[in-house]
């Protein structure tokens, strides 16, 4: 039998997503982020986590959806990526982050390909849990152009 990968379901707007279990370091509450003057859009800014500054995206900017404001489910959710120097520790905020879980099956539908203009590159797989279509996040490719220029 294979080993089914287990997933950490995040939600965003009225989407849900998934990061491999592997990725995921820690999950923490919101808290105050120090701003970095000119930093892009979807950077925040800086967390300490036990003495280290991370730098935490937001993955609603970071996936094309408009920003909202925090509320009492916004959870930073701590990674390990694979950035173009090595290994980056990265935070992501989200709007809530539902459980760790396997998904419906353990194969997961490619990106559709329907259009030139849109290639899916941040995608790892489609995959359903519950009835709900849930994008498996290529966290290394969309994470990964986002942490240039930031030190691990």
């Amino acid at each position: 039998m294979a080993e089914l990968s287990q997933y950490v379901t995040l939600g965003v707007a009225d989407e849900l997503f998934a990061a491999p279990v592997t990725k995921v370091q820690e999950i923490l509450d919101m808290r105050p982020i120090a701003r970095l003057p000119r930093a892009p859009d979807n950077l925040l800014g800086m967390i300490d986590v036990r003495g280290e500054g991370v730098p935490v995206l937001d993955l609603r900017q970071t996936l094309g959806i408009a920003p909202a404001p925090d509320t009492e489910n916004t959870r930073i959710v701590v990674l390990a990526v694979n950035g173009p120097n090595g290994n980056v520790i990265v935070g992501l905020r989200a709007d809530r982050v539902f459980e760790v879980t396997v998904l419906d099956s353990e194969t997961l539908d490619p990106a559709p390909a329907i259009s030139a203009g849109w290639s899916g590159h941040c995608i790892e797989g489609i995959g359903r849990r519950n009835g709900r279509f849930v994008t498996v996040l290529d966290l290394d490719r969309l994470l990964g152009d986002a942490t240039l220029g930031i030190a691990a």
